[in-house]
C-alpha cells in the first residue's frame, strides 16, 4: 500500500508539473512568432500533437525539436520553449505517440518512435524557416533518450541534449542483476494514467515485475538503448550534451560515463546533485537554471557559433564547489583499497581500512531490512538538492544483527572521493539466489551519518560460496576531517526487488574490500 500511494502521488506530481507548464505564459516574446498549436503527421499516419514558435526575424534560423518527458505533453517546454525562440532558434516541441492527445501507442523510444522524429524533422524543414544543416534535439528524461536514440538513425540531427536521459535501459532496469522495483513502478502508473500502453510494454513491464523472461525484457529494452548503437552515432557526428544528476533513481549514472566513455563525437558531461529531473525543473517552470543555461550554450556553440568551454567535465560535487576537469579519469588521481576487518563484540562494527584481511564472517538474515536505506524514489535525493543536505540516518540505530557495519579512522584531513567506488565481497554459505545493499556514510563525531552513495547487487545461480563485484554510482562528496567514512550492507531495500527468501542468510567473509576513488 506504501508503493501505491507514492505512485498515486507521482501520477499527481505529473498532472501538477503539466497543468503548471500549461499556465506559463504562451503570448508572443519579443522577435518571435509566438506559439501556434499544430499536428505532425508521424509513422504509419499516426498523429502528433505539437507546437511552434520561432523567430520574426526573416531568414533560416537553426532549429531545436524537443519530445516531451513520459507522462507529460508537448506544453512541458512552453517557457523553455519560449527562450530558444528569443536567442534565434525555431523551436518544435511534440508530444510522442501513446502519450495524451497523440495517436498511437507508447513504444518506449522503439523503432516506432525513431521515424516519428524522423518525421518531426521532415515537417520542421518543410513548414517553418529553419537551417535543414543546423537541427538539434534535446529533452528531459524520455525525451532526452528519444533525442539521443535519434541522433543514431537521422544523420540531419547535428547537436543532441541529455538531459536526464539514459544510455543503457537495461542498465537501468537491472543494474546489478537487481530490479529497480519503485522507478519502473513509477513509469510504469504514468503510462496506465495519461498514455495508451502499447502491448509489448505491457507485456514486459508484466515479466520485469515478476521476474520472469529476464532475457526477453534485457532484449527488449537493449533495442531502446542508446549504448547499442553508439557506433552510429559517432559515425553521425552529432555534438552531445549530457547532463544528470549524481542520485538519479531512474537512469544512475554511471551508464552515462560508461556511454561518454565510447563517444568520439563532440561532447560535454555534467552531473549535479539530485535525482531524476530535479535539476532541470526550475527550468521546466520559467525560472534561471543552470542546467538549462548549459545547453543553450551547447546549441550556440554547435548551431550558432557559440564558445565551446575548455573543460568539458563539469562536475558539481554533493557537499563542495563545482569543478571541471578535460576527462573523466583526471577527477581521480589515487585508489585507496579498505579491507573489511572483523566486527567487534563491543560495539559491532569493524574496522574499514588496512590491509584486506582473512579468518572472519559476518552473517545476515536474508529478509531483514534496517534503517540504513536508499530512501523514496524522486523524494529524498530530491530533497537533497534542493536542500543541500544529504539522507541521513543516525548509526548507532542501525540493527548489528541485520547488518554488517565497518567505520573507517577518523582523518585529520578531508578525503574527497571522485569517481566510482567499488566493493568486492567474498560471501559462504549463501542460497542459489541472493541480494545485498551496500551504503557509503559520511559519519561525524556523534553518530550522524550522511549517504553517499549506495548500491545492489543479486546473485541468480549456484550456492555455497561466491565473491560478488558492485560498482557504487558515480559520486563526489568530501569526507570532512574528523569525520569517518563508514560502510554498511544490509539485504533489503524498498527501491528495489530482492532474492532473497524468509529465513535465508548471507554471510560476508574476510577477502572483502572497498576501493575508494580520491582526488
Amino acid at each position: 500500500m506504501a508503493l501505491r500511494r507514492l505512485l498515486t502521488m507521482f501520477a499527481a506530481a505529473v498532472l501538477t508539473a503539466t497543468t503548471l507548464t500549461i499556465a506559463s505564459p504562451a503570448h508572443a516574446a519579443a522577435g518571435t512568432t509566438g506559439f501556434k498549436a499544430v499536428e505532425i503527421t508521424g509513422d504509419g499516419g499516426v498523429a502528433l500533437k505539437a507546437n511552434v514558435i520561432a523567430p520574426s526575424a526573416s531568414g533560416r534560423h537553426p532549429a531545436v525539436i524537443l519530445p516531451s518527458s513520459w507522462g507529460l505533453n508537448d506544453l512541458e517546454y512552453l517557457a523553455q520553449a519560449r527562450i530558444l525562440a528569443g536567442r534565434g532558434y525555431v523551436v518544435v516541441s511534440y508530444t510522442p505517440r501513446g502519450w495524451w492527445l497523440s495517436g498511437g501507442q507508447i513504444d518506449t523510444a522503439g523503432p516506432k518512435d525513431m521515424a516519428d522524429l524522423s518525421k518531426v524533422v521532415d515537417w520542421t524543414i518543410a513548414n517553418t524557416a529553419t537551417d535543414p544543416a543546423r537541427i538539434g534535439a534535446a529533452g528531459i528524461s524520455y525525451g532526452a533518450g528519444i533525442s539521443l536514440l535519434g541522433a543514431a538513425f537521422d544523420s540531419r540531427i547535428r547537436v543532441v541534449g541529455v538531459l536526464s536521459g539514459w544510455t543503457d535501459l537495461v542498465y537501468s532496469l537491472y543494474a546489478d542483476q537487481t530490479r529497480h522495483r519503485q522507478s519502473a513502478g513509477l513509469l510504469e502508473l504514468a503510462a496506465k494514467i495519461v498514455g495508451k500502453p502499447s502491448a509489448d510494454l505491457t507485456a514486459n513491464m508484466a515479466d520485469f515485475n515478476a521476474g520472469t523472461d529476464v532475457a526477453g525484457v534485457m532484449a527488449w529494452a537493449k533495442v531502446r538503448s542508446a549504448a547499442t548503437y553508439v557506433d552510429r552515432i559517432n559515425a553521425n557526428n552529432p555534438a552531445v550534451l549530457i547532463a544528470n544528476g549524481w542520485g538519479d533513481t531512474f537512469f544512475p549514472p554511471n551508464q552515462l560515463v560508461d556511454f561518454y566513455g565510447r563517444l568520439t563525437t563532440p561532447k560535454r558531461l555534467e552531473l549535479r546533485p539530485g535525482d531524476h529531473a530535479i535539476a532541470e525543473l526550475t527550468g521546466v517552470l520559467g525560472l534561471p537554471n543552470e542546467v538549462w543555461t548549459s545547453l543553450y550554450s551547447w546549441l550556440d556553440t554547435h548551431l550558432a557559433s557559440g564558445t565551446t568551454a575548455a573543460n568539458p567535465i563539469h562536475l558539481k560535487p554533493l557537499n563542495a564547489a563545482a569543478e571541471s576537469y578535460p576527462a573523466w579519469s583526471a577527477q581521480t588521481s589515487s585508489t585507496a583499497r579498505h579491507g573489511l576487518g572483523r566486527i567487534r563484540a563491543l560495539d559491532g562494527t569493524g574496522l574499514l581500512g588496512g590491509a584486506v584481511s582473512s579468518g572472519w564472517t559476518k552473517t545476515l538474515p536474508a529478509d531483514r531490512d534496517t534503517v540504513a536505506s536508499g530512501g523514496v524514489v524522486l523524494i529524498t535525493n530530491g530533497a537533497a538538492a534542493i536542500t543541500g543536505e544529504q539522507p541521513r540516518i543516525w548509526l548507532p540505530f542501525v540493527d548489528r544483527g541485520r547488518a554488517g557495519v565497518w567505520a573507517a579512522q577518523r582523518r585529520s584531513s578531508a578525503q574527497r572521493i571522485r569517481g566510482i567506488p567499488e566493493l568486492h565481497l567474498e560471501l559462504t554459505g549463501t542460497e542459489s539466489t541472493g541480494t545485498v545493499i551496500a551504503y557509503l556514510y559520511d559519519l561525524d563525531a556523534v553518530g550522524n551519518a550522511e549517504l553517499i552513495t549506495h548500491a545492489p547487487v543479486t546473485w541468480l545461480s549456484g550456492s555455497g560460496s561466491r565473491s560478488v563485484d558492485l560498482r557504487f554510482p558515480a559520486t563526489a562528496y568530501d569526507v570532512p576531517a574528523g569525520h569517518s567514512l563508514t560502510l554498511v550492507v544490509d539485504t533489503v531495500d524498498p527501491l528495489y526487488y530482492d532474492e532473497n527468501a524468509p529465513g535465508d542468510s548471507v554471510t560476508i567473509a574476510g577477502g572483502s574490500y572497498v576501493d575508494i576513488p580520491l582526488r
